[in-house]
This record gives C-alpha cells, sequence and structure tokens, in this order.
C-alpha cells in the first residue's frame, strides 16, 4: 500500500488498534506531525466531557420517571382492589351504606268479578229484568234484535217444560227472569234462573242438558211461537245462574240443523246474557275496590 500522495488516507486514532499513524505529507524522515496529534487529543477530551453531561441529564430522567411511576403504583392499590387490606381487626367496610333501603311493597291482586256473582251472599246488587235486559232492542254483531217482553217470577217451575220444573225446584231455584228477542221470523226467548251459589248453579246445568227449556215468552208484537213446533233449546251456567233459550219460528215451522238464523240467535242471546251476568260482577268488584 503506498502513503504518498493518490493513495487512500485514514485517520489515526490512539485509542483504535491498527489505525493509521498520521505522517507528514510533505515528507518521509518518519517523524510524526505532533501538532496533529495535540490537536486529535484536545477533540477527544471535549467529545467525552460531552457525553459524562449528556449521560448525566439521561440519569436525572432516568430516576424522575422511576419516582413518577412509584406514585402513581401507591395512589392506585385502593382502586385496583378495592378495599383496603390493612384494616384493624374491629372495623368492617359497610356494604351498600350509600344506597337507601325500602321495605319490599305489592299491590293487592285486582278483585275477581266471578267471586261477587259466585254465592248469594256477595252478589247483593239489586236484580231485575230491566238490568239484565236493557233497552229496547240489542245489536250483536251485524244482527239487531228487537225487545219483547219480559217477566220476572219467584215461581220458578211455572215458566219452564219439560223436566226443568222439577229440577229448578229441586235446587232451590228462587227466582226466574225472561226475555224475549225476534228478528225477521225468529223468536227467542232467555230466561235466566237464580241459585243460592255457584256449585247449585252447575248442577242444575247438568240435569237439564236434555228435555229441559225454558218457556217461551210472547207479547209485545211478538205471537206464541214454541209451543208444538220443534224448536231450539240451550242451556248453560255461570256463577249462581243458570241460563236457558228457546228459539223457533213465528210461523210454526220446525227448526231443523240447517236453520243458521235460529242457531246464530241462540248463540247470540247466550253471550249476550253470559256478558251481563259478568258485568255485574264486575260492577261490585269495583265497587268494593274503591271502598
Amino acid at each position: 500500500m503506498s502513503y504518498g500522495q493518490g493513495g487512500p488516507q485514514s485517520q489515526w486514532d490512539p485509542w483504535k488498534p491498527h489505525s493509521q499513524q498520521p505522517w507528514s505529507s510533505g515528507g518521509d524522515d518518519g517523524t510524526p506531525d505532533w501538532a496533529a496529534l495535540a490537536e486529535a487529543s484536545e477533540s477527544r477530551n471535549k467529545r467525552r466531557k460531552l457525553l459524562f453531561i449528556g449521560g448525566g441529564a439521561l440519569a436525572a430522567v432516568a430516576v424522575g420517571t422511576a419516582v413518577a411511576m412509584a406514585v402513581v403504583s401507591a395512589g392506585g392499590s385502593n382502586d385496583a382492589h378495592g378495599t383496603p387490606t390493612n384494616l384493624p381487626a374491629s372495623a368492617s367496610v359497610p356494604r351498600g351504606s350509600a344506597t337507601p333501603s325500602f321495605a319490599p311493597t305489592s299491590a293487592p291482586p285486582p278483585l275477581d268479578p266471578k267471586d261477587f256473582i259466585a254465592s248469594a251472599k256477595k252478589d247483593t246488587a239489586p236484580l231485575s229484568a230491566d238490568s239484565l235486559f236493557p233497552g229496547t232492542q240489542l245489536t250483536m254483531g251485524d244482527t239487531v234484535y228487537k225487545k219483547g217482553a219480559t217477566d220476572d217470577t219467584k215461581n220458578c217451575a211455572s215458566a219452564a217444560n219439560g223436566k226443568l220444573p222439577k229440577i229448578l225446584t229441586a235446587n232451590g231455584c228462587t227466582r226466574l227472569i225472561r226475555a224475549t228477542y225476534s228478528n225477521g221470523g225468529v223468536a227467542v226467548t232467555v230466561g235466566v234462573a237464580v241459585f243460592e251459589d255457584q256449585a247449585t248453579a252447575a248442577k242444575v246445568k247438568a240435569q237439564a242438558a236434555k228435555n229441559a227449556m225454558v218457556r217461551s215468552l210472547p207479547g209485545k208484537g211478538v205471537k206464541s211461537f214454541c209451543d208444538s213446533a220443534v224448536c231450539l233449546t240451550t242451556t248453560n251456567a255461570v256463577g249462581r245462574y243458570a241460563y236457558f233459550t228457546t228459539g223457533g219460528f213465528l210461523d210454526g215451522k220446525n227448526v231443523t240443523n240447517k236453520d243458521t238464523q235460529v242457531f246464530r240467535g241462540g248463540t247470540d242471546l247466550q253471550q249476550f246474557t253470559f256478558n251481563q251476568i259478568y258485568r255485574r260482577g264486575q260492577a261490585q268488584a269495583s265497587a268494593a275496590a274503591n271502598q
């Protein structure tokens, strides 16, 4: 390798082994360039001093960071665990002290209308033909029935036919209230028999399932019907009431299974009577709840 002009040049560093010593480029007598050596030594001392100063600043930052981390850790320990762990043995952490507590409350159950129509002891509201069958006509769906005559008797057997008079008497019927409704050439009489309790009314319903009927009631524009012709009869009960329907043609024609108008009349009058008796129970339940 050539150390003369034109060859590769590198600085000599006494701290690096095998580094190139700076010789004078103008001579070849082997004498070191003492001025260059002194300048290199001074430069190294300055760099070393700056490194020391910078290192101290970094150390200060590191210490400051460690202190900050220690403060955060100490302040967050209770948040992480929820409750302090160094309480004295006799102390305890109160639970729920910040939340007020109230005694459990519940609204009383609503009164059942069926309870008021189940026995004479609770079913004390006034009862009449006008309260059961009010107005002058009845509308069920798109069918309007004109109300005819009404009747209210304590002699239940006198308003019944077939086996029904005997059944009513044996079970202690106290009243039999009737009303007749007509539509076109069809008329239906509905009768409501009153008993002491619900069990008796249910018994009458079962016994009157066959060959027992309420007597048809003519009057107020409705001529006699179902005196000798075949008619449709139904029996049902709700609460302490048993109710019956007898329906047929005003011209005396026998009712057959194809006569849907008669069947619809019987169904409508049954539904209306049930609704009226149940409303009676609702009214008494509401009055009792407001007392």
